[in-house]
This record gives structure tokens, C-alpha cells and sequence, in this order.
């Protein structure tokens, strides 16, 4: 996600935080009111950052966290095409599938969004006190099925756009006229589905985990008062 941490510390208005502050006073305990707007605001931020870094050109591609490799059902595929000089099927190929990840990731903003506004104060209080991931588990919960719907057909139609299925069709037979190889067996836009999906969510939970474990991130008085009592 773009980070929680990012969301965290940008999304308070100064009224706002001054108002919050104002009913606190002292070491009184934080509010419902208070964890649910402040986590709202927070996460609505973070996630709009975190889609943002991912929907662009090099989003996936360029990050060594999340870019989408050849799938492990066909590394016998790339390494024997690489070894007789075919590496370039193999570079092509994953350009394209990273390529499709980058522009489906944008539809992740509105059902993020939608996510956030049905937060309860019981999913509110469960995210400040949860462990490292808590947020990340919130979001991949409320969040992925809607997502592969939204996905689904943009990874396709970009897919057909740059021509990858031919291209993956010249990449199998390259591979196939070589001795003794068999045609592997797998369905590449579950793969492309599967790898945006924990792509996004790594950012999400690194993000997540920046904000909780340091507390040189919580720049804002209100931060360091939520977050010293998860």
C-alpha cells in the first residue's frame, strides 16, 4: 500500500488534529471517534500512494520486491531459451506480464476506498492492536475478490493489446523445437492475477510495518499518541 506510513503521517488536516488533540488532553484514552477517523483518513492516503507507485510504467517491473518473474512452471522453458541465445523471448514475455500488473493495479484505488469507508470501530481497534500486517490482512480480506473481478479483464485486454499471447505462443515454440521438451501446462492470467495481487500487498504490509515498528515515522503528535497504544 502505499504506505501506511506515508497515509499516516499526511492525512490529518491541521484542524483537524488540533481538534483530536483538544478532546485527548493529557493521558486520557483515545476515543472510537478519534481511532476510526484517524485510521480512515490514514489508510485512504496510504493506499492511494501505494496504487499510485504501482500504476505507472516500472511500477512492478522496476521494483525488485514485487516484479513479476517467469513462473516457476516455466524456468525449464526460459533457462533452455537462454542457453541457445532466445533469451530475448524470455525478457519480452516478462515485460509484458509486468506491463499488464502496472495497468490493472489502478483499479485498486476505488475498492480500497470502498473498504475504508465501511471500516467498523471494532475493525478499527482490531487494526491499531493487531500485529505488524493487521492492516494488510484487513484490506486482502475485505478487498480481493473484488479486485480479481476488477483485474481480470484489464490483464486480458492488455495482454491482447501488446500481443503477449502470441508472443507466449512463439516463446512455447521456440521452446519446443528444441529436444526433448514437453509443452508446460499453466494458466498465465491466474499468474499475472496472483502476482499484482501479492505485489500490491507487500507494499501494503512493508508500509504497515514502517509505521508500527518506528517511532521516528510518527511525525505528528496524534500519530505518536495512536500508535504508542496499539
Amino acid at each position: 500500500m502505499t504506505g501506511l506510513a506515508a497515509l499516516l503521517l499526511t492525512s490529518c488536516k491541521t484542524t483537524d488534529i488540533n481538534r483530536v488533540l483538544e478532546g485527548l488532553g493529557g493521558n486520557q484514552q483515545l476515543s472510537n471517534e478519534t481511532v476510526v477517523a484517524g485510521l480512515k483518513q490514514a489508510l485512504e492516503v496510504g493506499t492511494k500512494n501505494s496504487v499510485n507507485s504501482t500504476n505507472k510504467p516500472g511500477g512492478f517491473s522496476d521494483n525488485p520486491l514485487i516484479k513479476i518473474a517467469v513462473p516457476e512452471e516455466l524456468d525449464n522453458v526460459a533457462g533452455a531459451l537462454r542457453k541457445v541465445g532466445l533469451g530475448s523471448y524470455v525478457n519480452n514475455f516478462e515485460r509484458q506480464m509486468n506491463r499488464a500488473a502496472e495497468k490493472a493495479s489502478g483499479e485498486a484505488k476505488d475498492v480500497f476506498i470502498s473498504a475504508i469507508s465501511s471500516m467498523s470501530i471494532s475493525d478499527a481497534w482490531g487494526i491499531l492492536r493487531g500485529g505488524d500486517n493487521a492492516a494488510t490482512n484487513y484490506f486482502r480480506e475485505k478487498t480481493q475478490n473484488s479486485l480479481e473481478r476488477r483485474f481480470q479483464p484489464i490483464i486480458t485486454n492488455n495482454m491482447e493489446k501488446v500481443g503477449f499471447y502470441n508472443d507466449y505462443k512463439q516463446l512455447l515454440g521456440a521452446y519446443q523445437k528444441l529436444p526433448f521438451t514437453e509443452k508446460p501446462n499453466m494458466n498465465i492470467e491466474d499468474y499475472v492475477m496472483d502476482e499484482t495481487l501479492d505485489g500490491l500487498f507487500t507494499l501494503v504490509a512493508q508500509e504497515e510495518k514502517k509505521i508500527r515498528d518506528n517511532p521516528v515515522a510518527r511525525t505528528t503528535e496524534l500519530l505518536q499518541k495512536v500508535f504508542s497504544q496499539q
